[in-house]
């Protein structure tokens, strides 16, 4: 059994949870996912089943689509509504137009600093550890891109604002609804979060927990435009791990299938027509 499922996560348990209930339901160890979700946070969860946890790393490159849900007035230090409050505003005045026009400056690329609430590892050591011990740790920024984002609703009675927003890999959404808390001087803190698409992956395509799953190919989970149907000669040659030589081949990646569409191999274009093994089935 290999391939890639889709699942709905649910609020309040961690993705390393829905892994340990898949393996224990399938009966199956090789089990992995692309692209964490806080408990905090439901929707869309790329599973990796058998020979599939392969080629999650290839998985977690593609963008990513989210609808967050924003507390106005409160700051936490986990950046979201599950910690503790370190700054509560009561009274400010703001519009429905502040907040689209500030969402929209977000648009391009920028420096996102990494919460100090998450998985990250630093000197050895994740970055929540070093929180949960009150240790002083500098916090490293990544470079992230937001391709598009857009105010959904906006509740102004209860403080509350939604919006859409279509990210590069590693962007936290906890730290951007904080930089745009900063930007208009107001604390913000995440309120909810529901992951909806992942590369070309649809949270309406996924499954729950307990339901039967709908299992996508490793062919059918790889999008690579360039796939070569290979005979016995070239079938040798991938199992040895041997690097190829393939002229006029632009692709940073080659699928190698059989006959039957069964993927075998992924080379990975090494420099000029040079292409090495990089992933084997």
């Amino acid at each position: 059994m290999d391939g890639i499922v889709l699942i709905n996560k649910e609020k309040g348990i961690t993705s390393r949870d829905v892994v340990n209930k898949i393996s224990k339901k399938l009966n199956i160890k090789k089990v992995g996912h692309a692209g964490t979700l806080d408990p905090i946070a439901t929707g869309l969860l790329v599973i990796g089943i058998g020979k599939g946890t392969k080629i999650l790393d290839l998985l977690t490159v593609d963008n990513k689509e989210y609808i967050a849900v924003v507390k106005m007035g409160i700051q936490t230090d986990t950046l979201d509504i599950t910690g503790t409050i370190l700054e509560e505003l009561d009274e400010f005045y703001i519009t429905k137009e502040d907040i689209d026009n500030t969402l929209k400056k977000f648009i391009g690329s920028y420096e996102q600093t990494i919460p100090k609430y998450s998985a990250l590892k630093i000197n050895g050591k994740r970055l929540y550890e070093y929180a949960r011990n009150n240790e002083e740790v500098e916090l490293p920024k990544r470079k992230v891109t937001i391709f598009d984002i857009t105010l959904l609703d906006i509740d102004l009675e209860n403080k509350e604002f939604k919006f859409k927003v279509l990210v590069s890999k590693g962007t936290y959404i906890r730290s951007l609804i904080d930089d745009i808390g900063k930007m208009l001087n107001i604390p913000m803190t995440m309120k909810d979060l529901v992951r909806t698409k992942c590369g070309r992956f649809k949270l309406e395509d996924s499954n729950l927990i307990s339901d039967d799953y709908n299992y996508i190919s490793l062919n059918d989970s790889l999008n690579f435009k360039n796939i070569k149907v290979i005979d016995e000669i070239m079938l040798k040659k991938i199992k040895n791990g041997n690097k190829l030589i393939l002229e006029n081949e632009d692709s940073e990646f080659i699928k190698f299938v059989d006959k039957e569409n069964n993927l075998l191999a992924i080379y990975k274009k090494n420099n000029f027509y040079e292409f090495r093994s990089f992933k084997v089935f």
